[in-house]
């Protein structure tokens, strides 16, 4: 018997795609409304997409914020920006935080250190709608840098919330004008996704632009100076 090739032979199976975000843990947290409003959720990150997105973290030149354009951005940490600025989770910060986000953009910075002039108080800017912090670290032991949730500018002591920043937690708040936090001074290795909706197209290019020119100052200084750890 002749054997024949099949002329058509089977597509082959799509590639699944596999969550890097955990919605449901966020849909399931209720929102917090004291004094302002936001939302933690632990394990944000999927614990087995963890490991893959820190191996993929961008190279970061120095404390700061530092816009996706001046960064190697691949991966998994790309898929996980994909996703955090998808319709899905657009979609379950719009019904959490009851907002409609329609027309509004998104940015994006990463911080992968902080020195010891960071952390004061203060609620950000009032061209931020809502404001998305996500921390990529494994593990955190140090007082320092924790994130704490304030009902005034007079202090640190009493916050309602402190946000640990182990890997894969997230914070998310709308922006206000009691929306106080800051944490107590720590230097060195600290990293974090800041993501924002903002009022307007014209707030994006000018942050990008701000933060992506003290990018480049800091990347000239590595030039000459070996990096912080």
């Amino acid at each position: 018997m002749v054997s024949r090739q099949n002329p058509h032979p089977a597509a082959p199976a799509p590639e699944t795609h596999v969550s890097i975000l955990d919605l449901a843990a966020f849909d399931a947290i209720p929102l917090t409304r004291d004094p302002f409003d936001f939302t933690i959720v632990e394990n944000f990150i999927r614990p087995p997409e963890f490991k893959p997105v820190i191996a993929d973290f961008p190279r970061i030149p120095g404390p700061g914020s530092h816009p996706p354009a001046e960064l190697s951005i691949k991966g998994r940490f790309k898929a996980l920006m994909e996703e955090m600025e998808g319709p899905a989770f657009r979609a379950a910060v719009e019904k959490k935080f009851d907002i409609d986000l329609t027309g509004r953009p998104t940015m994006y910075t990463v911080r992968g250190f902080v020195s010891d002039r960071d952390g004061h108080i203060h609620t950000d800017s009032k061209t931020k709608i809502i404001t998305v912090l996500l921390y990529l670290n494994e593990g955190w032991e140090e007082e320092g840098g924790r994130l704490r949730l304030l009902r005034s500018n007079e202090g640190l002591d009493n916050p309602v919330a402190e946000v640990s920043p182990n890997g894969g937690t997230l914070l998310v708040f709308r922006r206000s004008d009691n929306s106080w936090h800051g944490h107590k001074t720590f230097k060195g290795q600290r990293r974090a996704i800041q993501l924002n909706w903002v009022t307007g197209a014209d707030v994006v290019a000018n942050e990008q632009r701000r933060h992506a020119f003290a990018s480049r100052v800091k990347k000239l200084k590595n030039m000459f100076l070996p990096m912080a750890s």
